[in-house]
């Protein structure tokens, strides 16, 4: 029995599994992860000749609405492999003229840093940097560890949209760039195990109520303003180019690594030090939420990993046991905190976005209208 009390099972097609409460299988145990990707995704999704058609209209109209300014389009580089490769794809094959911001919110490994600097100085762009104010970044990441909550990265998420709205606002730009993907993300993590990482009205509730110092500088966003506002008012687009051609992530990583020196990570989202340990440790050890089984599950229904390699994978820990009392020590000494402070963090009752103040009900009456015009694929988080 998992903490829901169902009965544990498996998807047979992919690795989801009952740790996800929401979850359901047909009479196959297939999950409705892989039936969402099936019915919803894949006939609307043409990574093709089709795609190329598409994005080659789109870059175009890119190109003229920027003929008068310094930059045709916003790209928000993390040092990944879906920004570093959409970076490469814009400049090198599209042809545009990208600005390129990065969010420093104070946990870049090293990798990251280094493997950014190798795509801008390797394509001769300029990089923009927004250092997010770092006593208040972490006044909120304290926060988010006392609440209880298992959403504790929200606050470095939030402050890169954030970010990125207010580039695109303050240079004019018209079309922000996304790595977001339907070969890599086809499956959305539950929306238990990551909460809405631009809910203004929690981010505020929980600082309010586990916060120490007030928020002058810290970014600002809310739902409305992103949207609606800033789409349908200013008329700024966002554009997701990896959805229009063929993606494959070892490809992608293979081409960084022989253009520009680029050199990988151990997972997704670990160009973060502090991703690195709420995905790897924080979350499977606290919550029983692995984020592999949604990166994995989604290269399996993309044909890019199969069943077997990931069952194998999730075997092993994602941390390295001898290495987490060291990480404990990092992250507790960056936030001011005690390890003491922050193992006691781990054994506090385990909450939810529920309990705290939350604008959900604004993101799924906008998700369901969304997906009503088809403008989002994809089934619940």
């Amino acid at each position: 029995m998992n903490k829901n009390g169902k009965e544990y099972q498996r998807c047979t097609r992919c690795v989801m599994d009952t740790t996800d409460s929401k979850i359901n299988f047909d009479e196959h145990g297939v999950c409705d992860h892989c039936r969402t990707f099936d019915e919803d995704i894949k006939p609307h999704w043409h990574p093709d000749q089709e795609g190329r058609k598409e994005l080659d209209r789109i870059v175009k109209k890119i190109k003229e609405d920027g003929k008068k300014h310094d930059f045709d389009c916003i790209l928000g580089m993390s040092g990944g492999v879906d920004s570093s490769y959409l970076l490469y794809l814009a400049k090198e094959v599209l042809g545009l003229r990208p600005l390129v911001f990065h969010v420093d919110a104070g946990w870049n490994t090293q990798l990251a840093v280094n493997n950014i600097q190798r795509l801008v100085d390797g394509l001769g762009l300029d990089l923009f940097t927004e250092v997010i104010d770092w006593e208040e970044m972490k006044d909120v990441q304290r926060a988010f560890f006392r609440s209880g909550v298992p959403q504790i990265d929200a606050p470095q998420d939030y402050c890169f949209f954030a970010t990125m709205y207010k580039f695109a606002s303050k240079y004019n730009v018209k079309y922000i760039l996304t790595g977001g993907n339907y070969s890599t993300e086809c499956v959305r993590n539950p929306l238990e195990w990551m909460y809405y990482q631009s809910d203004t009205r929690q981010l505020h509730d929980i600082h309010k109520k586990f916060g120490t110092i007030p928020l002058k500088n810290f970014p600002k966003t809310n739902i409305l303003w992103h949207k609606f506002w800033l789409p349908y008012v200013k008329g700024i687009k966002l554009i997701r180019p990896l959805d229009y051609l063929p993606y494959n992530k070892q490809d992608a990583m293979n081409t960084l690594a022989e253009k520009f020196g680029w050199q990988p990570y151990p997972q997704k989202h670990f160009e973060s030090r502090f991703t690195r340990f709420y995905e790897s440790y924080w979350l499977p050890e606290r919550f029983g939420y692995d984020t592999r089984k949604v990166q994995f599950s989604s290269l399996i229904l993309t044909g890019q990993m199969t069943r077997e390699e990931a069952l194998e994978e999730l075997k092993k820990p994602d941390y390295d046991p001898n290495e987490i009392q060291h990480e404990f020590e990092y992250v507790a000494d960056k936030l001011d905190m005690t390890v003491e402070e922050l193992q006691a963090c781990f054994r506090l009752p385990k909450k939810t976005y529920r309990d705290y103040k939350n604008e959900g009900f604004v993101y799924d009456f906008g998700a369901w209208l969304m997906r009503l015009t088809g403008k989002e694929r994809g089934g619940k988080r």
